[in-house]
């Protein structure tokens, strides 16, 4: 069942559409181009239901499709930050004040950002302080006013002998939240940049006193920039 009751919807706002909103959303966000493939893949779904879905939110103008992209209209963001929110102020509060770890999050915080009302969501924001991010460094959306979700450049692109601050790390596969986790390297962490092996070989970083050589998959999620 979904969170909250969307009046000012034609179609109704159930689990499946508000994930569909928020991928793309998250999708977007990374300067990804959203395509039903895309989706599918992220949804893991099949193409035809993704298909048969941004039928419906096309319908009720949540989104535009062209033959190259699928964008959400003003309308179709404005949920999609909602839920994008929802979600963000679960991941804090189950890590903040239950204690799991920041690999654990994602799937639950996918089950219980539906389960949210309003109000159990604005206590959850006034507990915690009213949180800017979550564990991952991702912004938390305001109930209201402006929200900037671009993605600093990644540490992939970091130059050798040059300083990196982590400000983001996708939360999309666990077992690479938990390896980075436990080599220190998070948001608000500063990494020297070492050397880059030739041919595709990995990024030698130093985290505090240790070096670590980092493969690309590993460098493509950490996200920052040079101080």
């Amino acid at each position: 069942m979904p969170s909250q009751t969307a009046v000012c919807c034609e179609i109704s706002h159930t689990e499946a559409v508000e994930d569909c909103l928020r991928t793309i959303f998250k999708l977007a966000g990374r300067k990804v181009p959203v395509t039903t493939s895309g989706l599918a893949e992220q949804l893991r779904v099949a193409p035809p239901t993704v298909s048969a879905m941004l039928k419906r939110l096309e319908a009720g103008e949540l989104l535009t499709r062209s033959a190259h992209e699928i964008r959400l209209t003003g309308h179709g963001e404005r949920h999609a930050r909602g839920v994008t929110r929802r979600h963000r102020l679960v991941e804090t509060f189950l890590v903040e004040v239950l204690g799991l770890n920041w690999d654990e999050v994602h799937e639950e915080a996918d089950i219980l950002e539906h389960a949210l009302s309003e109000r159990l969501e604005d206590r959850i924001d006034a507990y915690l302080g009213h949180p800017t991010h979550d564990p991952h460094g991702d912004p938390i959306p305001p109930r209201k006013g402006r929200h900037v979700e671009s993605w600093a450049a990644p540490l992939s692109g970091a130059t050798a002998g040059s300083r990196f601050r982590v400000e983001r790390v996708a939360d999309d596969d666990s077992a690479a939240l938990r390896y980075l986790a436990e080599r220190g390297i998070t948001p608000g962490v500063v990494l020297e940049v070492m050397e880059r092996e030739p041919f595709g070989g990995p990024l030698w970083v130093k985290a505090g006193a240790e070096r670590y050589a980092l493969p690309p998959l590993l460098t493509d999620l950490v996200h920052g920039g040079a101080v």
